[in-house]
């Protein structure tokens, strides 16, 4: 019998708006935290740690193996080895994938896995044309050829390259590609807008209840040491004539989607503790979820870059023999409020199931009531790298608030890539 592969808990950082409190924190610090905070909380001895994986996608030269600098100057010994990992907004969910791999071969038995990031660490460069001037600096021997070189130099060669968050393949930006999905099929902006109140108060709601404090480590950093305990995008209490008023953030003539119905550039970490449902029992802990089964999705980048979530609930539904009834929680990632509605709609869609998913009917409805209820990504925050972890820690702690059985966690990312995850109670 195959052993159960479990999350046994996971902890992140608050996760607050790029250029706020974190903005002279390193990522790999920000994923530093999260893993003490993993740490503290489950009591885990960091000698026991045999890997740690974390998920990046704004990544830096100086800690380009983010998992590395992290899990060192959190307390991990220098002998467990830790890579990094990338794959847009499913970062961390390939993370934590590759770490069930490892120990479902025997390569590890206890895992951490998950990611940072930080878009206030985002590096701004110079066009190849100034890069490749500034490498011949280093071949300088001389004063006649330092003169030389400097007169080499115009003042446009001066300006930045501002990395733009678009499609290589296509270079429209994710939020131009939901503009053209959402027109397509047919989310209006009004329930995109009722969509993301919805999200931001169910965050708060949810931290006044005390969901969030029991996933979020308080934290201190540079330079004011003030204690940092809240995610701090949350705008609860919005009303839909305040939001109807804004203006189309992408296609500015006929868009859709704006400021408050996308979500904002975030920096934060989280990380989730995996190990066998035996070791688990050997260590006196008690998990929260065992992981049932999961799968990766590729789509069309001309037309399906968002709907990821569809096609891998799709597939992993089909692995598990399971259908969209049997799941009692979903935490799907929010990165725009059109996108979470398009892929709801399409898969109760009888002729997009037919066309592109080759069903003979409908997959079938998600119960909106089952989504989300502590907030997402428009409400909460995204960090690139983060989210994956962040989805798989607040399933188990819905499904064990709830009284669920069954939980399936989903998200799109860039590339067209999709991802879906269910776990189930763990129960002894």
């Amino acid at each position: 019998m195959k052993e159960k592969i479990v999350l046994v808990d996971g902890c992140r950082t608050p996760f607050l708006k790029s250029e706020t409190e974190f903005l002279n924190t390193m990522t790999y610090e920000l994923g530093q935290l999260a893993i003490k905070g993993l740490i503290n909380k489950t009591g885990i001895d960091p000698n026991l740690i045999d890997s740690v994986i974390m998920g990046c996608v704004i990544s830096t030269l100086k800690t380009s193996n983010l998992a590395r600098e992290a899990a060192l100057t959190a307390g991990i010994p220098y002998s467990t080895p830790c890579h990094t990992v990338s794959q847009a907004c499913i970062s961390a969910n390939r993370a934590i994938a590759s770490a069930i791999g490892e120990i479902s071969t025997g390569q590890s038995s206890i895992v951490i896995a998950g990611g940072a990031d930080s878009a206030s660490e985002t590096p701004i460069g110079y066009k190849k044309q100034m890069r490749t001037k500034l490498m011949k600096g280093t071949k300088i021997r001389s004063t006649s050829q330092m003169i030389k070189y400097a007169l080499g130099f115009k003042l446009k060669d001066f300006l930045p390259e501002v990395p733009a968050i678009a499609e290589y393949t296509t270079n429209r930006t994710m939020g131009e590609d939901c503009d053209i999905m959402v027109a397509r099929h047919g989310i209006s902006r009004e329930n995109q807008d009722l969509f993301a109140i919805r999200s931001h108060d169910n965050a708060e709601k949810a931290w006044r209840e005390g969901h969030h404090f029991n996933e979020v480590v308080a934290v201190q950093v540079d330079p004011k040491f003030n204690m940092i305990q809240k995610d701090n995008g949350i705008r609860s209490g919005s009303k839909i004539e305040k939001l109807a008023k804004l203006r189309p953030a992408f296609d500015k003539k006929n868009g859709t989607l704006t400021a408050a119905n996308s979500s904002f550039l975030t920096d934060g970490s989280a990380v989730c503790l995996l190990m066998t449902a035996s070791k688990a029992k050997e260590l006196n802990l008690t998990p929260k979820a065992e992981i049932v089964d999961y799968c990766f999705t590729g789509q069309r980048l001309e037309d399906e870059l968002l709907l990821g979530p569809a096609f891998a609930m799709n597939k992993v539904l089909d692995k598990t023999k399971m259908n969209l009834n049997d799941i009692d929680v979903f935490e799907i990632h929010e990165a725009f409020a059109g996108q979470v509605l398009t892929n709801i709609k399409c898969l109760k869609d009888e002729e997009f199931c037919k066309n592109r998913l080759g069903k003979e009917k409908a997959v079938g409805n998600i119960d909106l009531n089952k989504v989300n209820n502590w907030g997402g990504s428009l409400s909460i925050g995204h960090p690139f790298g983060a989210t994956g972890a962040r989805l798989l820690t607040t399933a188990a702690n819905r499904l064990i608030q709830e009284n669920g059985k069954y939980a399936m966690l989903s998200a799109c990312a860039a590339g067209a890539h999709g991802h879906a995850m269910i776990i189930k109670k763990f129960e002894v």
